[in-house]
């Protein structure tokens, strides 16, 4: 493995809202690069909402009107993001139109009056998605309901990245989609084949550490709160909006790195932990859950499997 590491090839390419980094090892394997960001682009096109054209985009033109077909691969994806967003722990695929009610970390950003908040509660219940299996369609019950997939479509894609590689043949590499990490194979750097993670620090800048961990390949995740914030009044207002109150989630945690199996469940795990604000008893047991990185914001750490 050793001869590998000078066998370091990447791509650098700007999809899904953020900045992709691909990384393999092997000169073999550096031809499916490029293949992967073209993968990516595809996803995006069906996926996103940053645009007015997408699948995802005319079941949200739809709503309150008619069911819309979807290709398999959004059909998947939307059923699982219903299905947590309706286990009601504070991941929800729905909650788009309380986003762009507060704005944070956009231009615009500001605390809207309660009764505002009020009127867009109603417009993220899950419950109020249809969804048919034999037609693959989707129908949100709704005018003005709106999917967006971002809380969980990176980590789809990161795993689908990942079975892509396994058909080219790709030994060993590393997934970076804006920070969502997913290691492939063995670490060429290290004798045992583990890969060396490093949990972001809140107060320092991005690449500055806090925790350091030493995992198998896996996914790693983060929900945080200290990079997208607003403040008004002297009160600092960050942008996890907690679909259950309408407002932003009070809490004593900076940030929850999850280390899981799958990178999409990483994405709903983080979530699930960072909105609970504490370990969850049983947790480590879950198919899949490997551990946890707990950052408050007085900067203690709390670490459960590490």
């Amino acid at each position: 493995m050793t001869a590998l590491i000078d066998q370091r090839h990447t791509l650098t390419h700007h999809a899904l809202g953020t900045r992709i980094v691909l990384t393999v090892y092997g000169n073999a394997a550096a031809t499916v690069l490029q293949p992967t960001m073209d993968l990516i682009d595809g996803y995006e096109d069906r996926l996103t909402v940053n645009r007015d054209q997408s699948e995802i985009m005319d079941v949200n033109h739809a709503a309150g009107v008619k069911p819309v077909a979807v290709s398999s691969t959004s059909y998947d994806l939307v059923k699982l993001a219903v299905k947590y967003s309706r286990a009601d722990f504070g991941f929800n695929a729905l909650i788009g139109p309380l986003v762009k009610l507060w704005k944070i970390g956009f231009k615009g950003a500001n605390v809207p009056n309660d009764d505002d908040i009020q009127e867009r509660l109603k417009l993220i219940d899950p419950w109020q998605v249809e969804l048919d299996d034999d037609a693959r369609t989707v129908y949100l019950k709704q005018a003005g309901m709106e999917l967006d997939l971002g809380g969980i479509a990176k980590g789809y894609i990161a795993d689908r990245i990942k079975d892509f590689w396994a058909q080219r043949g790709v030994d060993a590499g590393i997934i970076n989609l804006g920070g969502n990490l997913l290691f492939v194979g063995q670490s060429p750097r290290r004798s045992d084949g583990q890969w060396v993670i490093g949990v972001q620090d809140p107060q320092l800048h991005r690449g500055e550490n806090m925790e350091v961990v030493r995992q198998p390949a896996c996914s790693a995740v983060t929900s945080g709160i200290y990079e997208r914030f607003l403040i008004k009044n002297g009160r600092r207002y960050h942008h996890l909006i907690d679909p259950r109150t309408g407002y932003p989630l009070d809490t004593d945690l900076s940030s929850v790195t999850v280390f899981t199996d799958q990178s999409v469940m990483g994405e709903i795990e983080a979530k699930r932990l960072f909105f609970n604000g504490q370990p969850i008893p049983g947790w480590l047991d879950r198919p899949g859950n490997r551990g946890a990185v707990f950052i408050h914001n007085d900067d203690s750490v709390e670490n459960i499997g590490i």
